[in-house]
């Protein structure tokens, strides 16, 4: 049986671009600056084989891919230890709060005179952002759990390592899971952003930018479609890990 909200999210879709395709040859805008969705859907497929592109596409991933990984690898372990000691939290909040709505790319001016290596500095601004939904899901988990199934442990003689290895983990994986999902988006955002302000040698930023410099609004516009596949890909696959993983989350949530 056909999902309901696939059928609504497909006609949807097609609507977006019968109307964009109309827009584009409708002649109320340049075709130069807005061609049809038509012509910016070929130029996509074309990209596919384009080598300077596959070549630009690498880059990206390996920017967010790694920024993202290094930003989980620091504020997983971070927000158990905030989570699970809660005088530590307390005295860290403040800082959190306060560096927590700088934007991430505000940065990349101070980034580029501290680091002169082009990746070194995306790579920064990524883990800068990414690293927020990380920590403050993977804290929020921490306090979450049911004090009951704590206390329980406790009065059979289990120590605090243990309670948080057999219980306080275990229910804060799926929060924690959630702020990897988060920040997978996030990454991918502030990665192009990154390549857009600071350059550099690849990305798919700095492809746009060439495409740009030639007047090919089409090859960026498509370059934008890979970019929202990238990411829309991304998201549906940790979407299935989660609720393959956390099964027993899912159903008690009611969804994903």
């Amino acid at each position: 049986m056909i999902n309901p909200r696939v059928v609504r999210g497909v006609v949807g879709a097609a609507g977006l671009l019968a109307v964009a395709e109309a827009l584009g040859r409708s002649g109320l805008v340049d075709p130069v600056l807005l061609p049809p969705i038509s012509t910016v859907l070929a130029a996509a497929f074309q990209l596919v084989v384009n080598p300077e592109f596959l070549a630009d596409i690498s880059g990206t991933l390996t920017v967010w891919g790694g920024g993202l990984l290094v930003a989980v690898l620091i504020a997983a372990p971070l927000g158990v230890l905030l989570g699970t000691l809660p005088a530590a939290e307390l005295a860290v909040r403040p800082l959190i709060e306060f560096l927590r709505p700088i934007p991430s790319v505000v940065l990349i001016p101070l980034v580029t005179l501290l680091m002169p290596w082009d990746h070194g500095i995306k790579g920064t601004v990524v883990v800068y952002a990414a690293v927020w939904p990380v920590l403050i899901n993977t804290m929020y988990g921490l306090r979450d759990v049911d004090p009951v199934a704590k206390d329980t442990l406790r009065s059979f003689g289990f120590g605090e390592l243990a309670i948080l290895r057999r219980v306080s983990l275990p229910s804060a994986a799926p929060f924690v899971f959630t702020g990897v999902r988060v920040a997978t988006a996030i990454a991918l955002i502030v990665t192009i952003s990154a390549e857009l302000l600071a350059g550099g040698a690849d990305g798919i930023g700095a492809f746009m930018i060439r495409a740009q410099s030639g007047l090919r609004t089409d090859i960026m516009l498509a370059a934008t479609v890979w970019t929202g596949i990238l990411g829309f890909a991304a998201n549906a696959v940790l979407v299935r890990a989660h609720r393959w993983a956390f099964r027993w989350h899912v159903t008690k949530a009611g969804g994903a």
